[in-house]
């Protein structure tokens, strides 16, 4: 395998770790993970909003002439399926003890891990300063998504025990799976191929941040959650000026 390969899994095995962490505190520690889960959202979501308008989406754009319409299709990609979900799943009766009130949502965390795996292949397909960029926020996000993985599993009427197990499988362990099964297919395409499935991937990271994880945060509002955000935006700015 190529050394890009083994760094794309590195990250890949990191976001699995981190939501593993975050199902572990929102287990142990449960009053603190329910409390500090904004700030790790907003974070999140500023430094994928900025790391994708400022080196992801110019990258594409400068790789292949189609990369606008890509752009496009992965933002209202992610959209339709979480539209999906939001519509057909999450608006049933939480309070009914029924399996598939959490398994459904969590095989849909599982899906959208999985894909987080390509994103990665992709990102560091094109090179290591790019992967870095694009799966550090991705990283980041990962710590809400286990908490919420386990938590709609645990009102879908499942054990801790049983719900641990998986939210670990659906959430964490899918995408480094999502990266062992795309690196050899998207290693080997061409550049302006390969620039149009980076644009799909920023679509998909702003729909992440901006319309995601932004708009969850809002809802619990937090005193510093724009400070936060704010933290996340010059963390990006700091790694893009960098390699200026």
């Amino acid at each position: 395998m190529e050394p890009d390969f083994w760094i794309a899994m590195g990250f890949s095995v990191a976001a699995a770790t981190v939501t593993s962490i975050g199902i572990y505190v929102i287990r142990r520690f449960k009053t603190w993970g329910r409390n500090n889960t904004t700030y790790f959202m907003c974070f999140a979501a500023g430094v994928l909003i900025s790391a994708s308008f400022l080196h992801i989406i110019p990258k594409a754009f400068s790789m292949s002439p189609h990369a606008p319409g890509f752009l496009l299709a992965g933002y209202l990609g992610l959209y339709l399926f979480n539209r999906f979900l939001t519509a057909f799943v999450c608006e049933k009766d939480p309070s009914k003890s029924d399996a598939g009130i959490g398994i459904t949502p969590a095989l849909g965390i599982g899906f959208h891990s999985f894909i987080d795996g390509f994103i990665y292949s992709i990102a560091f397909s094109v090179s290591a300063f790019t992967g870095v960029l694009a799966t550090a926020g991705m990283v980041l996000h990962e710590f809400p998504e286990g908490i919420i993985t386990y938590l709609l599993l645990i009102k879908g009427g499942f054990s801790e025990r049983n719900a641990l197990i998986l939210s670990l499988i659906t959430a964490a362990f899918s995408t480094p799976l999502g990266t062992l099964v795309s690196y050899p297919l998207i290693s080997r395409i061409d550049t302006q191929t390969l620039g149009s499935l980076l644009a799909v991937s920023a679509g998909a990271l702003i729909y992440v941040g901006a319309t995601h994880l932004l708009p969850r945060a809002e809802q619990e509002p937090k005193k510093y959650s724009v400070v936060a955000l704010g933290g996340g935006v010059i963390v990006a700015l700091a790694i893009v000026l960098s390699k200026m």
